[in-house]
C-alpha cells in the first residue's frame, strides 16, 4: 500500500535512504549501504529498508538472490519532509528565515523567471493569510 501523506516521521537515516533510492531509481541493500555516509551494518540497512517498506514508502522486487527497492512516494514528498526537518532544526520553524538564508547565499543566482515565481508564491501566501 503506497503512502500518500507527508513523510514527517522520517528519521535522519530514513531520509538518507529515501534520497539514495530516489537518486538511483531502485537500489539493493548493498547499493544503499555503499551510498550512506558512515554506513551501519548490512543487516541494519536491510532492517531500515524493511521498516520503510512496512510504512509504505518503499516496495521491493526479487532480482535473483537479492531484493531491489524502489520508492512508492514521490521525491517531492521526501523533499518536503527533509525541508520541514531542516526548517525546524536550524530556523526555529520559520520558513521565511530559511528562504531568506537561501537567497542570501553568495552563489545564489536568481533569474527573472525565478524571481517572478517567488513573487507569485509570496502573493499567494499573503492572500491565504499565511
Amino acid at each position: 500500500m503506497a503512502k500518500t501523506g507527508p513523510a514527517d516521521e522520517f528519521g535522519r537515516r530514513e531520509r538518507q535512504i529515501m534520497d539514495i533510492v530516489h537518486r538511483f531509481g531502485s537500489a539493493s541493500v548493498a547499493e544503499v549501504r555503499g551510498a550512506l555516509p558512515d554506513p551501519p551494518t548490512y543487516s541494519s540497512v536491510r532492517s531500515m529498508l524493511g521498516l520503510l517498506e512496512q510504512k509504505g514508502y518503499l516496495a521491493h522486487e526479487a532480482r535473483g538472490l537479492r531484493y531491489v527497492y524502489r520508492a512508492t512516494v514521490s521525491r517531492a514528498v521526501a523533499r518536503r519532509s527533509a525541508l520541514r526537518h531542516l526548517v525546524r532544526t536550524f530556523f526555529d520553524g520559520s520558513a521565511p528565515e530559511a528562504a531568506a538564508s537561501l537567497l542570501e547565499l553568495s552563489d545564489t543566482k536568481l533569474s527573472p523567471g525565478d524571481a517572478a515565481r517567488l513573487a507569485k508564491l509570496i502573493d499567494k501566501a499573503r492572500s491565504e493569510g499565511r
